[in-house]
């Protein structure tokens, strides 16, 4: 696809024209870190399977440098993690971490015990999985809590850097940070000079008296 014409209905490639009714978009989704993209390094998040495969990597780093680690303060915060976000992402991956710690890696070092990893859930909102029922937000907060993992509500975050994140000006050390707080539509909005609203969606009345949008590459 090299562009689209909304008037006359088209879709446009590099040697043809592919009539439509209905131009559906389906190009995914990035993640919004509400302002403050000079996070996104300091804290990854989970869209793709190259986002899993990096923060397994990740993970798996963080333990093999807190088993060389000279001190037992820099232990502790190799073995920190923090996830940002109590949505249904959010949940899963503190789960996740923490499962891997006390079962997965167990057996595996000999300097660090790979169960004490501390794995700390962030929600600024007062429940996680705010989305659902009050009584799984329960039930997903006793279970993570089982597991280990600090379930923190009303904690939202003020700072993220390479140390660790800010929280109600009170700094969390960590080895390593991950966002699960925010989503954006994918930027096929910009390419189309389509009206959207502000997570990135296309207006659903923009192909009515719209023009034609060429944006010069295959997406």
């Amino acid at each position: 696809m090299t562009g689209v014409d909304a008037v006359r209905r088209e879709v446009i490639l590099r040697d043809a024209r592919v009539a439509y009714d209905y131009l559906v978009l389906a190009t995914g989704a990035r993640h919004s870190y509400f302002g403050h993209d000079e996070w996104a390094p300091f804290a990854p998040g989970l869209k793709q399977i190259d986002d899993a495969t990096s923060i397994r990597s990740r993970l798996l780093f963080a333990f093999e440098q807190a088993e060389s680690a000279l001190f037992p303060e820099m232990q502790r915060e190799m073995l920190t993690f923090v996830i940002v976000g109590g949505g249904p992402t959010g949940v899963e991956l503190a789960g996740a971490i923490a499962e891997l710690g006390r079962h997965g890696l167990s057996r595996e070092f000999r300097a660090i015990d790979a169960s004490m990893a501390r794995v700390i859930l962030m929600q600024s909102g007062p429940r996680i999985l705010p989305t659902f029922p009050e009584s799984l937000s329960r039930d997903a907060a006793a279970a993570l809590t089982d597991l280990g993992v600090e379930v923190r509500t009303g904690s939202a975050v003020q700072r993220i850097d390479d140390d660790g994140v800010v929280v109600s000006d009170q700094r969390v050390p960590a080895g390593n940070v991950f966002w699960a707080a925010g989503v954006m539509a994918s930027s096929a909005a910009r390419w189309l000079k389509a009206a959207a609203d502000q997570a990135g969606r296309v207006n659903l009345t923009w192909p009515i008296g719209g023009g034609v949008s060429d944006f010069g590459s295959s997406k």
